[in-house]
Parts: C-alpha cells; structure tokens; sequence
C-alpha cells in the first residue's frame, strides 16, 4: 500500500485542527458573551432560526429548513415556540394562503443585533493581540472558511 502523500497529510492534520479549533472558539465567545449578556440564550435550533430570518427576512419555513439543514416539520415546531414567546411573527403570502413568511419582532432584531456586537467586539479585542502574519494568516483563512462551509452545506443536503 503506498504511503499517504504529503497533501493528503496535510489536508487531515488541517481537518482535525479546525474539528477541535472551532467549536473551542464559538465555546470561548459564548461564554463571554454569556457574562455580560442579560437575557437568557434560546437553544441551538431556535438561536440558528433566528439568525437565519434575520439574515433572510420573509423567508418560508421550507426555506429556512433547507438552509439549516433541518426537517420542514422540526423548523415549524421551532416556529410556533418563538412565535409563542414572542420573538417571531409568521404572516401569511397574499397569493398563497398556505405559506407564512417569517419575520423578526423589533424586540429580537434588537437583541440580535446587540449579540451580534458583544461578538464582534470580543473578536476585535481578541485580534488586537495578534501579530501582524496571524492577522494576515486569518484573513486569508476567511475565505477559504466561507468556502469550506459552502461545500459541507452542498454534501450535506
């Protein structure tokens, strides 16, 4: 059996350094945030939702399950709680009466937006020690992050 290539050596050493990086880093900014942010954290699911019709306001529920991944019946399960606690309003299509765009209620576009800059600052402060290669090095890797995730979305459909 022929011995792994150099890049292929490379590809599984890079894999399993993100496999163990990002969740550690999503971890770390959470906690962060979760000390100086007064309201309680929705679940996963319900957090990845909101994020999604933030990003994509009108969307459909079948929309939304087909970005997330997620079953059309689970995505409206998480509907009908955020719509019950107030954090999402459906409205349904003028021309079609069996589908309900989804839409953000001003309170959590609000509290939205302000994790959004609790992250960003936290990452800012964060990068401020960075040498100048690690910060070239980092933003290189975004792109290539970008479309890393677009593959994985892509075979995971």
């Amino acid at each position: 059996m022929p011995e792994t290539s150099a890049p292929e050596r490379c590809v599984d050493r890079v894999a399993s350094e993100l496999s163990a990086c990002l969740p550690a880093l999503n971890r770390a900014l959470e906690r962060q945030i979760a000390r100086e942010y007064p309201h309680p954290k929705p679940p996963e699911g319900q957090l990845a939702l909101l994020r999604f019709v933030a990003q994509r306001e009108g969307t459909t529920v079948r929309e939304a399950a087909e970005a997330l991944l997620m079953k059309p019946n689970n995505v409206s399960a998480l509907v009908s709680q955020l719509v019950e606690r107030g954090e999402l309003e459906r409205r349904q299509d003028g021309a079609d009466k069996r589908i309900a765009h989804l839409h953000l209620t001003e309170s959590s576009r609000q509290r939205i937006a302000e994790v959004s800059a609790l992250e960003q600052s936290h990452l800012y402060r964060a990068m401020l020690s960075l040498t100048d290669g690690e910060m070239d090095a980092l933003g290189s890797a975004v792109g290539a992050l970008k479309a890393l995730t677009r593959r994985l979305h892509a075979t995971a459909c």
